[in-house]
């Protein structure tokens, strides 16, 4: 850069200028150069990274400066499994700290719903935060109101239901815990009103939607701005469907879409290998279809629960359901599973798959190692989202089909359950990304908002520190550097699309895609990366997010 500049300068040569450029500030460009003062900007692309002096030369007479006075400049932030941010009409918990708030705040939208109607809360929320730390059970629903049916909403693998509404849907002490479900109950027999993953079918809850389409355009518009607030500029949709992609599609045609959206397609544990063929064609999408804006990831499995269930081998060390011997659900039959993977990578579609436990993760290895024999998917990207509880000899296996890791921050909130789960030992190696980079895998982070909060600073601080809400910190030998933790959440997260060479980092010919920070999260004390305030957000060149003065 130095170089070229003095020949520019030499032979009377003016670069074209540029939009936009940000000079006397920290810009953390994970590249070979490091970081460095400044970056220019024009159109939807970086044009220039360097001294304020390398990059003042590409202003022109309407280039925008923006004077950073020492702020940090980072790679956009990027969230690798993203389904909402919950909250929405359901009766809000995120704020409760405590079980009788929770009984108290169902309780009075109970009193402002008519007499039999359904109460039915957010999932933006979880028993972590209270200082119970557990769950609310039947009984203690019904002490918010006996006059409707209640469901609590705890994350996408748990409801959980009062007397009237397990009365609501004939849920009784005969009825039978389905395939790859669970329905809970406590220690006497009676019915807790937990309904776990499969189970959660007998009860049929309303969709929380908008009255009409273009309401629902506008709220996600709203909720992708929001991300952009928190420095987010793409976020890979973890379980979406055609439909939500066309609607995304339209916010682009719109000129409405401020954040990069890549989207796995779900398809339920039911489907029948022998009806993929019509299922893929209805869905109208093909492998990788998009730009750089929206595009298709691939098709999203998953094979077994989520905390209260994710599928081991060996028994829970707390028991939890199944008399000590518990080893948690498996949620897709083992041969449908392989043969859906199989067709799927015939197809061409790249697959990711939910698996938590070691025993989980022992069956997608088996199915990817299947899919292989028919051709090869090494260097394709399959991943593996979650990935709680690896085991050592599972590495080598992850490593040799290219597969990559697709991590969240689940312990920063979730540790008290996690340790009562699965005991102490497994709770504290829950998502080794120490072992896992020195392994060689390729990690990439995220949230699964609303299961955990949105805000990607909560999950680069979690990685480093190993720190949590509510237990202090849980397996110190697994924290991770901050760059190696920006580099997943970044570039990570680029990969999963072969999408590294266009974003992910600060270089020339990059997609200008970056967050403006109010410290330098590399260097400042750890906890006060939690503080960190998003001054902009940038993407494609235009500023999304821009702090109020």
């Amino acid at each position: 850069m130095k170089y070229a500049l003095l020949f520019a300068v030499l032979s009377g040569y003016q670069p074209e200028p540029a939009d936009t450029v940000l000079v006397n500030g920290r810009v953390v460009t994970l590249e070979p150069r490091g970081v460095v003062e400044a970056i220019a900007v024009r159109g939807d692309r970086i044009v220039a990274t360097g001294t304020n002096a390398e990059v003042d030369a590409f202003a022109g007479p309407r280039t925008r400066r923006v004077d950073l006075g020492g702020k940090t400049v980072a790679p956009g932030f990027a969230d690798n499994h993203y389904h909402g941010i919950g909250g929405g009409p359901g009766v809000d918990l995120s704020r409760t700290r405590n079980l009788q708030e929770v009984i108290d705040a169902i309780a009075r939208r109970a009193r402002e719903t008519p007499p039999g109607e359904l109460v039915v809360t957010n999932s933006d929320w979880h028993e972590g935060q209270l200082r119970e730390q557990r769950l609310p059970f039947r009984d203690d629903l019904d002490r918010a109101t006996s006059e409707h049916p209640v469901v609590v909403v705890r994350g996408g693998h748990e409801v959980i239901l009062n007397s009237a509404a397990l009365s609501k849907w004939k849920i009784d002490e005969s009825t039978p815990s389905p395939d790859g479900g669970r329905v809970g109950r406590y220690p006497d027999g009676r019915l807790n009103g937990e309904l776990v993953d499969s189970a959660k079918r007998l009860a049929e809850l309303p969709r929380n939607e908008s009255s009409d389409a273009e309401s629902r355009l506008r709220d996600m518009a709203a909720e992708l701005h929001r991300l952009n607030e928190a420095g987010l500029t793409s976020a890979r949709f973890a379980s979406g469907s055609p439909e939500l992609y066309r609607a995304v599609e339209t916010l682009k045609e719109r000129g409405l879409l401020t954040i990069r959206v890549s989207m796995l397609l779900r398809i339920d544990p039911a489907q029948d290998p022998n009806e993929l063929e019509t299922t893929l064609d209805r869905f109208g999408l093909r492998p990788d279809e998009g730009d750089d804006w929206l595009r298709v990831s691939g098709i999203k499995l998953g094979v077994d629960g989520g905390f209260e269930g994710g599928w081991m081998r060996e028994p829970y060390e707390e028991p939890y359901g199944g008399g000590g011997e518990f080893r948690g659900l498996q949620t897709f039959a083992t041969e449908t599973y392989i043969e859906i993977v199989r067709r799927l990578n015939r197809r061409g579609w790249r697959v990711a798959t939910h698996a938590v436990g070691d025993a989980a993760i022992d069956l997608v290895l088996d199915a990817y190692e299947r899919a292989n024999e028919d051709q090869s998917i090494v260097g394709r990207r399959f991943t593996i989202e979650h990935g709680f509880i690896p085991r050592e000899d599972q590495f080598p296996r992850i490593r040799a089909l290219g597969v990559h890791l697709s991590a969240q921050h689940h312990l920063y909130l979730a540790a008290p359950s996690l340790e009562k789960y699965w005991g102490g030992s497994r709770a504290r190696w829950v998502t080794p990304l120490r072992a896992y980079l020195d392994a060689g895998i390729p990690v990439s982070l995220g949230t699964d908002s609303p299961v955990a909060p949105y805000h990607p600073l909560g999950v680069l601080y979690h990685f480093v520190t190993r720190d949590t809400l509510s237990a202090g910190t849980m397996g110190e030998d697994q924290r991770i550097s901050r760059e190696e933790a920006l580099r997943a959440m970044s570039l990570g997260n680029a990969a999963l699309d072969f999408s590294e060479d266009e974003r992910g980092s600060l270089a020339p010919g990059k997609l200008a895609d970056l967050v403006v920070l109010s410290r330098d999260i590399l260097t400042c004390g750890a906890r006060e990366i939690l503080g960190t305030e998003v001054k902009l957000t940038m993407v494609g060149g235009r500023f999304v997010f821009e702090e109020s003065p």
